[in-house]
Protein backbone atom coordinates (compact mmCIF):
# COMPACT_ATOMS: atom_id res chain seq x y z
CA UNK A 1 0.00 0.00 0.00
CA UNK A 2 2.52 2.33 0.90
CA UNK A 3 4.66 1.48 -2.43
CA UNK A 4 1.11 2.54 -4.02
CA UNK A 5 1.21 5.78 -2.20
CA UNK A 6 5.20 6.73 -3.43
CA UNK A 7 4.39 5.52 -6.93
CA UNK A 8 1.12 7.63 -7.63
CA UNK A 9 3.41 10.50 -5.22
CA UNK A 10 5.91 10.21 -7.91
CA UNK A 11 3.48 10.14 -11.26
CA UNK A 12 1.42 13.42 -10.03
CA UNK A 13 3.38 15.70 -7.57
CA UNK A 14 0.13 17.38 -7.05
CA UNK A 15 -1.13 14.41 -5.07
CA UNK A 16 1.35 14.68 -2.20
CA UNK A 17 -0.35 17.90 -0.17
CA UNK A 18 -3.26 15.55 -0.38
CA UNK A 19 -1.53 12.72 1.46
CA UNK A 20 -0.22 15.20 3.86
CA UNK A 21 -3.55 15.94 5.01
CA UNK A 22 -5.04 12.86 5.21
CA UNK A 23 -2.48 11.06 6.94
CA UNK A 24 -1.98 14.06 9.81
CA UNK A 25 -6.09 13.56 10.22
CA UNK A 26 -5.57 10.32 10.13
CA UNK A 27 -2.50 10.38 13.12
CA UNK A 28 -4.78 13.27 14.78
CA UNK A 29 -8.03 11.13 15.07
CA UNK A 30 -5.96 8.20 16.17
CA UNK A 31 -4.32 9.93 18.92
CA UNK A 32 -7.39 11.49 20.38
CA UNK A 33 -9.10 8.37 20.83
CA UNK A 34 -5.99 6.76 22.44
CA UNK A 35 -6.27 9.93 25.09
CA UNK A 36 -10.12 9.39 25.30
CA UNK A 37 -9.27 5.23 25.81
CA UNK A 38 -6.19 5.90 28.57
CA UNK A 39 -7.44 9.48 30.36
CA UNK A 40 -11.00 9.87 30.37
CA UNK A 41 -12.67 9.00 34.07
CA UNK A 42 -15.72 7.44 31.95
CA UNK A 43 -13.58 4.99 30.52
CA UNK A 44 -12.41 1.90 32.92
CA UNK A 45 -9.94 -0.50 32.49
CA UNK A 46 -9.59 -1.79 36.14
CA UNK A 47 -12.19 -4.93 36.93
CA UNK A 48 -10.99 -4.17 40.40
CA UNK A 49 -12.44 -0.38 40.93
CA UNK A 50 -15.69 -0.44 38.77
CA UNK A 51 -16.20 2.95 39.22
CA UNK A 52 -13.18 4.85 38.82
CA UNK A 53 -15.13 8.42 38.62
CA UNK A 54 -16.24 8.33 42.45
CA UNK A 55 -12.15 8.82 43.29
CA UNK A 56 -12.18 12.21 40.73
CA UNK A 57 -12.02 15.46 43.56
CA UNK A 58 -13.33 19.10 42.55
CA UNK A 59 -9.52 19.91 41.65
CA UNK A 60 -9.50 17.33 39.05
CA UNK A 61 -9.39 18.39 35.32
CA UNK A 62 -11.28 15.80 33.71
CA UNK A 63 -12.25 17.93 30.41
CA UNK A 64 -9.63 18.17 27.27
CA UNK A 65 -9.55 21.83 27.41
CA UNK A 66 -10.93 24.42 29.55
CA UNK A 67 -11.21 28.07 28.45
CA UNK A 68 -11.58 30.27 31.60
CA UNK A 69 -11.53 27.26 34.41
CA UNK A 70 -8.68 27.09 36.91
CA UNK A 71 -9.55 23.36 38.81
CA UNK A 72 -6.40 24.16 40.89
CA UNK A 73 -8.75 27.28 42.67
CA UNK A 74 -12.18 25.24 43.15
CA UNK A 75 -13.56 24.28 46.19
CA UNK A 76 -15.36 21.63 46.92
CA UNK A 77 -19.36 22.52 47.53
CA UNK A 78 -20.69 19.29 49.04
CA UNK A 79 -20.92 17.77 51.62
CA UNK A 80 -18.85 13.93 52.38
CA UNK A 81 -20.71 11.22 53.31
Amino acid sequence: MLCQILGQAKKHPSLIPLFVFIGTGASGATLYLLHLALFNPDVCWDRNNPEPWNKLGPNDQYKFYSVNVDYSKLKKECPDF
